[in-house]
């Protein structure tokens, strides 16, 4: 319970910070709209994607817990859907301040990454999507996503949404596993998020221009290669290793 009041107040501190930021730390709310990131910026789509992308986290955390006993993987599950809860809460914030849609048509997901100012190429909408690939009046988004796609140096497997994240058929095989099964496969199924994480992040840090949010993404970097370091010695723990 620690450690994720240390969180929330963390990210109410960041929070705090980011208004001011984004107020130009003199309290003229007025002034903000004429600062805030365009709606295509790397600020704003690294806000609407990894939003996404924390959900499932969160999402695969929750499933875990209820699938093993194991105390050392039910403590990582809920530092991880503490963290990446608080996380999610910051960036649709952040996109509220600057007076931007958390959905926007025609965007691919990750079309930020990879262009200079951020604005990637038109695409079918993808944002608002729940995990199995339905949007969220349940139709089917078959064959609109961005499987096999590399961006930014992260490539999205076929079937999954952006990089890292788990297809519908792995969320279903992790509701259904039960012990040490489901703690290797949460295990190697975060991994495989988290590296898409770390990419998406460092394509922030690298191009986002508001100083609290890439503050932010050079902080999910630090905080999950050190998951990931961790994760491999609790996949080695129980015989396993990381795919791929």
């Amino acid at each position: 319970m620690g450690a994720g009041a240390a969180v929330v107040v963390a990210a109410l501190f960041a929070v705090g910070a980011t208004v001011a930021t984004a107020n130009g730390g003199d309290g003229d709310g007025g002034s903000a709209a004429s600062r805030a990131p365009a709606l295509y910026s790397a600020d704003a789509g690294f806000a609407r994607d990894m939003a996404v992308h924390h959900q499932q986290a969160v999402e695969m955390s929750f499933i875990v817990r209820d699938r093993t006993k194991d105390e050392a993987v039910r403590s990582l599950a809920y530092d991880i859907a503490n963290t990446q809860a608080n996380q999610r809460g910051m960036l649709l914030g952040w996109l509220d301040l600057w007076g931007l849609p958390k959905v926007v048509a025609d965007e691919p997901p990750m079309s930020w990454m990879g262009s200079a100012d951020g604005h990637g190429t038109s695409g079918h909408e993808m944002s608002g999507q729940d995990m199995s690939g339905h949007d969220m009046a349940g139709h089917d988004m078959a064959g609109h996503d961005m499987s096999g796609h590399d961006m930014g140096g992260a490539t999205t497997k076929p079937g999954a949404l952006m990089p890292g994240m788990a297809t519908k058929e792995e969320l279903e095989r992790l509701g259904s596993a039960e012990g040490r099964d489901a703690e290797v496969l949460y295990l190697q199924l975060m991994t495989d998020h988290h590296k898409g994480g770390v990419a998406m992040a460092q394509g922030c840090a690298s191009q986002c221009t508001t100083p609290a949010e890439r503050k932010l993404a050079e902080g999910m970097v630090a905080a999950q290669r050190s998951e990931l370091t961790l994760m491999a010695d609790m996949l080695k723990q129980r015989g396993a290793a990381p795919r791929g």
